[in-house]
């Protein structure tokens, strides 16, 4: 995952007067975009809300020309993002392609919320997806992304079954969807667009047709390239969530983050960070946002259950969660790594005895 968030200075949004779990991105950070919009100068597409450089400005974090501080919401590879934001200014439509926890669904999310100012204009994928889904799933609300020049999302495009993918086509190249039983169809103005998602690791479940294949411009978003990039995002992540969660807890030690991230990333990559040891990788993809979710919930453990300082102990259950998803292949790779790694590693004596006291 190489995708990052930080707090918003507007107000969280509410319902009935309770805060909402999880705002959407174009409510999250309202000012962030009508600040840029307010200083966005450039040349925009039709429909868009903001250029495409501010788009970008966006995502990846930089300053307005008066000096409101845009937060990066991803953190990797600038190029990928401007080939994302350049392939939605075209008639091409978007498909972004990784691992699980690469932040497809996040990146889909912050381009559709900074182009349209709209992120919700979303069909879920699923083995159940049936054609009506996509037809009339939609409704009149989700229709407007084709009829007011918007940008729509498809979620996880391989867990839908291939004829209904095929449903796709006529939307993406004739720029309409017919409704036969109406007698109606809905022609798409210009700004219309779509980014779909897909985990390359479901390759062969319901892959997509040559047909559609060659409607969408593909981009792979990768794991992040190196440890301090990822100890960046999942940093940035728990301070986030831990503040929407309103969690009485301090934030975690940096060490204690790296401690995580290093763990992910040897499992992941069968060795160790210094390449002198070789480690057998477990079942599991180990993504960045599964680090994010170990150390939400070890902070969780301090705050409720603790005096609020997250320790070794509260990281350790869900360190074994995250690795051990095959309760007897994961748990050999597990305890080998905890003997081979943990437990000789200087420093880590806290986490081996925690570790392997719930293991």
């Amino acid at each position: 995952m190489t995708a990052s968030s930080a707090s918003s200075a507007s107000s969280a949004p509410s319902t009935n007067g309770l805060a909402v779990l999880r705002a959407h991105a174009e409510q999250e950070f309202a000012q962030e975009l009508d600040a840029l919009a307010q200083s966005d100068t450039r040349v925009r597409p039709p429909s868009w809300r903001l250029s495409p450089w501010a788009v970008a400005t966006y995502l990846l974090g930089g300053r307005t020309e008066s000096g409101v501080e845009i937060t990066p919401k991803y953190i990797g590879s600038r190029r990928l993002i401007e080939i994302a934001v350049a392939t939605l200014a075209t008639d091409r439509a978007l498909l972004l392609l990784g691992v699980p926890g690469t932040a497809k669904t996040w990146v889909a999310e912050h381009l559709a919320a900074a182009i349209s100012g709209d992120s919700t204009l979303l069909v879920q994928g699923t083995a159940g997806t049936s054609e009506e889904a996509v037809r009339y799933g939609w409704n009149y609300a989700r229709l407007l992304a084709m009829a007011e020049g918007r940008i729509a999302r498809v979620e996880e495009m391989t867990r839908i079954p291939a004829d209904v993918q095929d449903a796709l086509i006529t939307i993406l190249s004739e720029k309409t969807l017919p409704i036969a039983e109406l007698g109606q169809e809905v022609q798409a103005v210009k700004g219309f667009n779509l980014i779909a998602t897909a985990n390359d690791r479901d390759k062969g479940v319901n892959e997509l047709s040559s047909a559609l294949k060659r409607r969408f411009n593909v981009v792979v978003l990768p794991v992040p390239a190196t440890i301090d990039e990822e100890v960046d995002i999942v940093t940035r992540r728990v301070d986030a969530l831990g503040r929407a969660l309103e969690l009485p807890a301090e934030a975690p030690a940096a060490e204690e983050i790296r401690r995580v991230v290093t763990i992910f990333r040897e499992l992941r990559g069968g060795v160790t960070e210094d390449g002198k040891t070789k480690v057998k990788s477990p079942s599991g993809t180990l993504s960045t946002a599964e680090a994010i979710s170990v150390m939400n919930g070890g902070l969780a453990l301090a705050a409720h259950f603790g005096d609020g300082h997250l320790r070794a102990g509260d990281l350790a259950a869900g360190l074994l969660g995250s690795v051990v998803k095959d309760p007897v292949q994961d748990r050999v790779v597990w305890l080998e790594y905890l003997e081979a790694v943990v437990k000789e590693r200087d420093g880590w004596k806290d986490l081996y005895r925690a570790c392997r006291a719930v293991s």
